[in-house]
């Protein structure tokens, strides 16, 4: 079984050929990252623009790292949902064409589950498992039951820590996206210097908030500037460094939380802010308190990729799930179903 994935859920524009025994014979991720730099942020509208312009060049590109050509393939997974809209039509009518023009059978994919299932891409892990998928839009614990079979423990109530990171960074005058180099100006600075708070630990359960923790950097930087006269550089190292302890205390607690709740022989965790070493060395040693496995995937599976996608078309695809010229981008795709709504609903659906 050979499966094409196509991911487009934000600012990456990624394809992907992977095989039913877990073998990625190609992955190409395009990014964005120069196109948004002036904005401070990810542009809806430029996103799914270059998208439009990138996918079918991505696709290509894919292929032909391979060695394969359409005829070798037994599907298409594509990323349907969540996402910014604008990029998620136009990697699901990309699928649609190639579906449609080939006869292959198209699979629509949670882009949330790609990230949930990818422990078992790399690593061919059984279920049950504890996923904490951080990234820059979403964050939540996740028991993983099946391909298809999702039970939220907990999640953020607001900002995601992603979201956060790139927030601070933008408020401290720092290069987007903020994540990396936040923890870059950490490693020299004092974490204990600024008493950030730890949003939500007072309480029980395993749900989160960086909203908070984010409007206290704020002020804790514009106190500063008012009594210097400036940020100076060690001040934003030691802010940095702050923010960013204060993160990891919050997920590695939650974590604790999660696993006591859920016993389960693996934690996993992916998504972007999963490249952060402080905070993979915390969720690590919780594993071990709690006698379970600690897995996260290699770097380049955490962010956004068309590998996942494939994987998780190909778990749906097994399952016999299959989608038609019907399949619709949707903007907001919860894991969980039967979970409550943790950041309202709209006339579209939950929003998480």
């Amino acid at each position: 079984m050979i499966f094409l994935g196509i991911e487009s859920s934000c600012d990456d524009t990624a394809a992907a050929v992977v095989t039913g025994n877990r073998r990625i014979l190609s992955s190409v991720v395009s990014s964005q990252t120069a196109l948004h730099a002036d904005f401070g942020g990810v542009v809806p509208e430029i996103a799914a623009r270059a998208h439009a312009e990138r996918l079918d060049l991505a696709v290509e590109q894919a292929l032909a790292e391979a060695g394969l050509g359409l005829g070798a393939l037994s599907g298409i997974a594509v990323t349907a949902g969540p996402g910014l809209i604008g990029g998620v039509m136009a990697g699901v009518m990309c699928a649609k064409g190639i579906a449609a023009g080939t006869g292959l059978p198209l699979v629509g994919v949670n882009h949330l589950a790609g990230h949930a299932l990818t422990p078992r891409l790399t690593d061919g892990v059984d279920f049950p498992y504890l996923m904490l998928l951080v990234s820059g839009g979403h964050c939540q614990f996740l028991r993983v039951d099946g391909p298809d079979a999702f039970t939220r423990l907990g999640g953020t109530i607001d900002d995601a820590p992603g979201e956060a990171f790139d927030k601070l960074a933008k408020l401290l005058a720092l290069p987007q996206p903020g994540g990396p180099h936040v923890e870059a100006e950490a490693a020299q600075g004092d974490p204990k210097r600024f008493p950030l708070p730890r949003p939500l630990l007072d309480r029980p359960g395993c749900d989160m908030s960086f909203s908070g923790l984010k409007t206290a950097a704020l002020r804790q930087r514009d106190a500063l500037i008012a009594e210097h006269g400036g940020l100076q550089a060690q001040d934003r190292r030691d802010l940095c460094a702050a923010f960013q302890s204060a993160v990891a205390e919050v997920l590695a607690e939650k974590s604790r939380r999660a696993l006591a709740a859920s016993p389960v022989p693996l934690l996993a965790v992916a998504g972007g802010v999963a490249a952060n070493g402080l905070i993979r060395a915390a969720l690590e040693q919780v594993a071990a308190e709690a006698g379970a496995r600690f897995l996260a995937p290699p770097l380049r599976l955490c962010t956004d990729n068309g590998a996942m996608i494939a994987w998780a078309g190909i778990e749906r695809f097994r399952l016999g799930h299959r989608d038609g010229m019907e399949l619709a981008a949707r903007p907001r795709w919860p894991l969980d179903g039967h979970a409550a709504p943790m950041l309202g609903h709209g006339k579209r659906g939950a929003k998480a």
